[in-house]
């Protein structure tokens, strides 16, 4: 019997496991949902939970429900591809060349800025928080303590810019740049290599010098770049 569906994990799980049928290319762009029996079955769920499922997916853009035709899988570009859970589930269906290129490329746009922004108005508290998430990195025992520790850097990094709109696109970026450090560390014999980098983009922006701090975080991105290309995990 499928699960019931007022348990509270469940209308959860249900999201999950379309959102990565649909993401992970199962179900491709212009491919019809199967029938909601079909499809509730093969999730093991009733159609009610499915129903709700499907309400969230079709919020998130991924499909599209028409009376006569029923639900399809929409094109790439109406998917809200900033969405925390779009974000999520490309990660967790092996991340293709093209998406990292285009996290990277993200990342160049927008971090380099916000550590000279960082580095003309932060204060002591964001300048400390910086300076923890350093110190965690520099302490970190594994990869996924590494990749943590490097994604609270570059939050606080953000944060310290002192800018509403910044912080908040981080913060919707946030799940898709912590599998990138994740997939980056794992991807080095050495997954400490770059915490030089993280050093100086620290020591500009305690110095309180914009320019220097823009140097160092481009210069860590492209080494981020160049890294990836060498083992394979970016186009």
């Amino acid at each position: 019997m499928p699960p019931d569906a007022s348990q509270p994990n469940v209308h959860r799980q249900v999201v999950d496991q379309l959102g990565r049928l649909i993401v992970g290319g199962s179900l491709a762009p212009g491919d019809a949902l199967p029938s909601e029996e079909l499809l509730a079955g093969q999730l093991v769920v009733s159609r009610s939970a499915l129903r709700e499922a499907m309400k969230v997916i079709g919020a998130k853009g991924l499909i599209e429900s028409r009376q006569k035709t029923g639900a399809r899988v929409r094109e790439r570009r109406f998917w809200h591809q900033l969405d925390a859970d779009v974000l999520g589930w490309r990660f967790a269906t092996m991340p293709t060349q093209a998406f990292i290129a285009e996290l990277v490329e993200m990342r160049e746009i927008i971090e380099p800025a916000a550590a000279a922004a960082a580095a003309k108005k932060r204060d002591r508290d964001q300048l400390a928080a910086i300076a923890a998430a350093y110190q965690a990195m520099a302490a970190a025992g594994d990869r996924d303590a590494w990749a943590k520790a490097d994604a609270e850097f570059h939050s606080a990094v953000l944060n310290a810019a002192n800018n509403e709109l910044m912080s908040s696109l981080f913060n919707v970026i946030a799940t898709a740049l912590h599998g990138f450090f994740l997939l980056s560390a794992r991807a080095s014999d050495d997954f400490k290599y770059s915490l030089p980098h993280h050093f100086n983009v620290y020591d500009a922006i305690r110095k309180r010098s914009a320019p220097q701090a823009r140097m160092a975080m481009q210069k860590m991105v492209d080494d981020s770049r160049r890294h990836l290309q060498h083992t394979g995990g970016v186009a």
